[in-house]
């Protein structure tokens, strides 16, 4: 569409016809353009126009309405699979949560984006592929079954990525959006099932009163609909509304930093004399990791906004200090695990950790350097998102080893 809309720039007619025929695609194809045809009038307006944030929440066309309903309903469906059929919930839910939903969010950017047929069909037999592998894997359930469940999830992410994106190599500032946007998902997917928890309540009280026992009945089929529903339809609004959430995740970013390099901190310090330590304890070197990818999470989201130049040279000091402090907690982790690897052997679980924790390791000191070189001034805020970026593809490969090779090398 860039090359189409290049030709009709100064044909306002043909212009308006392809932004209503596909707005997503129109502005992400234009934003992209706009850089090369600034000063064009007609372009100048076009800018103005859709980087305008109208107060008013968007609800789509009736189509567009349509579609999310009949998307969530079939999520809905997805996650009864195992009460329709009458099968292993434990069995069941492990190896497929992510299919309740991924599947559809990579349909409906492939659909927003006007994907070509031979993406689209790249994207879906990957994951028909993640489907067949993981319900044909034989009980009882290991280790590395396990590992396969949860990577399934990260790899089913990645093939969501390929579609907002619409390549698998993808743009910097494609990734980076799509890094965004899943913040915002976060952002709205909490809101959505707060608000449905509390009238989930207030309807369950209210019929107790009367005398009616119904949460048996509204959890089983009201409930997980809902549950199902939710990431769709905050997908939705995030996508026609970008304004709802898009102020609130820097801010949310903004305030945690500062908080979080402190907790780290004194966490750090009270290790020491705690007695505790992830080297001898299993349970804490897991809490320890999981605690390491929060914190890198919050690092890279908030790196992520600081490469669009909206923050402030003290914002960047903090997340310069949190950024090292990390990649210390990070060392502490690695160390670890090579102890107990020694100690003990390896094992799938020690061998995916380790792998996770030096790419990780990696990440965070790239990411370190572009926000120091940010601070010297040697560099553009730009290179401190493109730090991250360019190394996701990293993550997915390591992500496919573990979710496919794995079971065969153990």
């Amino acid at each position: 569409m860039k090359d189409e809309i290049l030709a009709f720039l100064n044909d306002p007619g043909q212009l308006e016809k392809m932004y209503r025929s596909n707005k997503t695609l129109f502005k992400k194809e234009f934003a992209a353009l706009y850089p090369d045809v600034t000063g064009n009038p007609v372009a100048d307006t076009w800018n103005e126009r859709l980087n305008f944030e109208s107060e008013s929440i968007t609800w789509g066309n009736g189509r567009e309405l349509l579609i999310i309903i009949a998307a969530s309903l079939f999520a809905g469906l997805i996650a009864k699979i195992p009460a329709i059929f009458a099968l292993d919930e434990e069995f069941f839910f492990p190896r497929n949560i992510g299919f309740i939903f991924f599947p559809i969010l990579s349909a409906y950017f492939a659909w927003k984006n006007n994907l070509p047929k031979e993406k689209i069909a790249v994207i879906f037999t990957a994951m028909l592929a993640g489907l067949l592998f993981i319900n044909t894997r034989p009980l009882p359930e290991t280790d590395t079954l396990i590992l396969s469940c949860i990577h399934l999830v990260l790899f089913l992410w990645a093939m969501t990525g390929f579609a907002f994106v619409g390549s698998l190599k993808g743009s910097n500032k494609g990734r980076m959006e799509y890094l965004k946007y899943n913040g915002d998902l976060v952002v709205m997917t909490t809101l959505i099932v707060i608000a449905g928890g509390i009238m989930s309540a207030v309807t369950i009280g209210l019929f107790n009163l009367i005398g009616f026992k119904i949460e048996d009945f509204y959890f089983d089929y009201f409930g997980i609909f809902g549950v199902a529903a939710a990431p769709i339809v905050a997908t939705y609004l995030t996508q026609t509304n970008p304004q709802l959430v898009g102020k609130v995740s820097p801010v949310i970013a903004k305030i945690f930093s500062p908080l979080v390099l402190v907790m780290l901190m004194v966490f750090l310090g009270a290790m020491i004399f705690s007695g505790k330590d992830p080297y001898n304890d299993r349970e804490f070197l897991i809490i320890f990791n999981a605690l390491l990818v929060g914190v890198m999470a919050l690092i890279f989201f908030s790196a992520a906004e600081t490469s669009r130049g909206s923050r402030s040279r003290a914002d960047i000091w903090i997340l310069l200090l949190l950024s090292v402090l990390t990649i210390v907690v990070n060392s502490v982790a690695l160390s670890a695990i090579l102890f107990r690897i020694s100690e003990w052997g390896i094992t799938p679980n020690r061998a995916a950790v380790l792998g996770a924790n030096i790419l990780i390791l990696i990440n965070l000191i790239l990411v370190t350097a572009q926000l120091y070189k940010h601070l010297t001034k040697k560099t553009d805020p730009e290179e401190i998102g493109n730090a991250i970026a360019r190394y996701l593809p990293v993550y997915v490969i390591w992500t496919v080893i573990v979710t496919f090779v794995f079971p065969f090398l153990f």
